[in-house]
């Protein structure tokens, strides 16, 4: 199998290459018999190569896959003895983004100047966010920077791997409804036109479906560049509310109460928030700095609110584990109770890190099962707008050639 590689020598120099290989671990031995460190490697052609070129331009040209990759091959560098000077010279080299690149050189200089690595993260916290920053600076303040590094990676991965089958399960019924958009434009524009001319020259009283559908038929035609100009100030009009928060919160509160959808956002919030916190506590940050940064992490505003409210409460001295009885809706009793076993018993990063798992597996279940769940509707959807459609436009042919 051949193999795209990244490896440093004993001077810290990066060496890139392709080698034939039967897998990673062999091609690692092979690279190290010849006194070079294996960094990274991806196998040619294969999906994640492309699916690091593809994210590279997201995040402001650092994606998650990326700074995935930055945490993980920092932490084999640190671990080998290479200094952190050495080692972002080497991720600087690396890295295929031109912006990542320049933020990894203005860290590395940050750095030679005397600031920490994690302060130098700091000028980039919309890059890195709060997270990625507070684990750093756990790891500094303890002296294991490359155990924290290593839980960053992880934690990223896992992350990553949640998006991505969430992501995957929600193509499918975007793709399709994206197409019947566009069959339905093709039909307002070709085939209504015709079916028209048709009713007028048979002087047929029109339903007032029939009539709803060759009023947008007229509109498409005679309008088109109107209606263009319009779809698209829709669509950037909603693109700017839903990036607003009013807007995350209205349609995070609607998704949250949906059948499918609902449990599967409740799940996934949980299963981040669990491993989130989990990896803090284990760095030693403190239960309130904790809740804080992973509030700031998760992407639902219900669960924000409520670990921001839960700091305040922590800080007045109550459970962690009593503040969430307050949110039923949120947090099952599970949840609540292994949390509070873990306080009860000193272990609750352990805990946090259990329930974690419990709840990726559960998201990794349902999204095998959402295609066969959401095919149905979708075919029942499909079946409501095309029977619509057909008996909007032919119930009129019928009832004239009924009364010939």
């Amino acid at each position: 199998m051949l193999f795209n590689y990244t490896a440093i020598d004993r001077a810290g120099v990066t060496q890139k290459g392709e080698r034939e290989s039967l897998d990673e671990k062999t091609l690692s031995r092979t690279l190290r018999g010849e006194g070079l460190l294996l960094t990274s490697t991806t196998a040619a052609n294969s999906p994640l190569a492309f699916f690091s070129r593809l994210t590279r331009f997201q995040m402001g040209g650092a994606s998650l896959f990326e700074r995935m990759i930055f945490a993980r091959n920092l932490a084999v560098m640190i671990g080998a003895g290479i200094s952190m000077t050495r080692a972002l010279e080497a991720q600087e080299e690396q890295a295929r983004a031109k912006r990542f690149k320049e933020i990894v050189r203005q860290i590395r200089e940050s750095i030679l100047a005397g600031v920490s690595f994690s302060q130098s993260l700091e000028p980039h916290r919309k890059i890195f966010g709060d997270f990625f920053i507070h684990m750093v600076e756990a790891g500094e303040a303890s002296g294991k920077l490359e155990g924290s590094l290593k839980l960053l990676a992880r934690q990223m991965k896992r992350d990553h791997d949640l998006r991505a089958k969430v992501r995957g399960a929600m193509m499918y019924p975007m793709i399709v409804m994206i197409a019947l958009i566009g069959i339905g434009f093709l039909m307002l524009i070709y085939v209504v036109p015709t079916l028209t001319q048709t009713f007028q020259d048979m002087k047929v009283d029109l339903p007032l479906s029939t009539r709803v559908i060759i009023y947008a038929s007229d509109l498409a035609q005679n309008y088109i560049l109107a209606a263009l100009g319009l779809m698209v100030g829709v669509i950037y009009s909603s693109y700017l509310f839903v990036r607003s928060d009013r807007g995350k919160r209205l349609i995070g509160a609607v998704f949250m109460r949906l059948p499918v959808f609902g449990p599967l956002i409740k799940k996934l919030n949980i299963a981040r928030m669990t491993r989130t916190l989990a990896s803090l506590i284990a760095a030693g940050l403190s239960i309130t700095r904790s809740l804080d940064v992973t509030g700031r992490v998760l992407g639902n505003a219900e669960f924000r609110d409520s670990l921001a409210s839960a700091v305040a409460e922590i800080e007045r001295g109550r459970p962690f584990s009593e503040i969430l009885r307050a949110s039923p809706h949120l947090y099952p009793p599970l949840v609540i109770q292994m949390i509070s076993v873990g306080e009860e018993t000193g272990t609750l990063s352990r805990m946090l890190l259990r329930i974690a798992l419990f709840f990726e597996e559960d998201v990794n279940n349902i999204t095998k099962n959402l295609s066969s769940i959401v095919e149905p509707i979708m075919m029942i959807a499909i079946g409501a707008v095309v029977g619509l459609f057909a008996i909007s436009m032919i119930q009129p042919l019928y009832s004239s050639l009924g009364g010939l």
